[in-house]
């Protein structure tokens, strides 16, 4: 496992910090310059979001900065209870600082149906009891991110919902209600802030054991005990890394190099930048032969610029 994944923080020069949790904020935009201001004089990097619910990030620093941080959020009592997932780094993982303003941490698009997960939410499961709930025959496990996220790697034998944005879940779900009907509803996320609101959702819509994994991906690869079995493939993570390990238990490779098919862990955007970019799964050997393409069309455009 590499030390985005292991080890003790301390011991890196930087560190990753990914958080959430749901609080009322009453004023948005002035905890936002309150917020920008103690993330400049620190240092950090990375992307906040925040709104009247709650705040949602993940940042970059030097590890002082980032305990530092961490101290001043415990020292305030809207967040003096949130929890931290903490990778140590070598270096800044964000190109900038970027504190935005939102009406929801995570957006759900319900409308005047919206609701806060303090009201409505799953029940939590550590990454025991995950491991246990996902041997359970009446259980359906349900990926919550998008599908460029799946892609990398998953749950074995979760339902992949074929979204590109994290709005779409409602429809996707009254539209597949028979495969949910009377089944364990298992859900999970990269960090567990989508799971939160997702799994309420469920509550409304009248499924009754409904259940998230209690911090995400991140934390079922870091603990000890289940050191993330039976999740094939890494996690992807909207930063510079792209994807981290997170099964030292049973890993298996799931990417699929786009052109040949071999087995890859190699994760990339497209070479043609303009129009497409696209991440994709791509071995070396087709990497040179296609031009860091993914496709034929794209191909014939880097080509023509040489």
């Amino acid at each position: 496992m590499s030390d985005s994944m292991s080890g003790s923080p301390q011991q890196a020069p930087y560190q990753v910090l990914l958080y959430y949790f749901y609080t009322e904020i009453e004023d948005p935009e002035t905890y936002r310059k309150e917020h920008l201001a103690l993330c400049e004089g620190l240092g950090l990097k990375g992307r906040i979001l925040i709104s009247q619910e709650g705040i949602n990030g993940t940042v970059s620093g030097e590890t002082a900065s980032c305990q530092a941080y961490q101290d001043a959020l415990r020292a305030d009592p809207r967040t003096a209870n949130m929890e931290w997932k903490v990778d140590p780094e070598q270096g800044h993982v964000f190109p900038k600082l970027s504190i935005k303003v939102r009406s929801e941490v995570v957006t759900l698009g319900l409308g005047e149906e919206d609701f806060s997960p303090t009201e409505s939410t799953g029940k939590h499961l550590s990454p025991e009891e995950w491991r246990e709930a996902m041997k359970d025959p009446n259980a359906v496990i349900i990926d919550a991110r998008n599908d460029y996220e799946w892609k990398v790697g998953h749950f074995k034998n979760a339902i992949l919902p074929p979204l590109r944005n994290f709005r779409e879940f409602p429809h996707w779900i009254r539209e597949n209600r028979d495969q949910l009907e009377g089944k364990k509803i298992l859900t999970y996320c990269t960090g567990g802030i989508r799971c939160e609101k997702f799994s309420g959702f469920l509550l409304k819509e009248g499924f009754e054991d409904v259940n998230q994994l209690h911090g995400g991906i991140v934390t079922y690869g870091k603990n000890e005990t289940t050191r993330g079995e039976d999740f094939d493939g890494e996690c992807y993570v909207f930063d510079s890394r792209v994807k981290v390990p997170v099964n030292t238990a049973n890993p298996e490779v799931v990417g699929r190099c786009v052109h040949c098919e071999m087995r890859t862990e190699r994760y990339v955007n497209c070479a043609e930048k303009h129009d497409c970019n696209e991440q994709h799964f791509c071995c070396e050997s087709c990497a040179t032969e296609h031009h860091g393409c993914c496709s034929s069309t794209c191909e014939e455009v880097v080509i023509a610029k040489l």
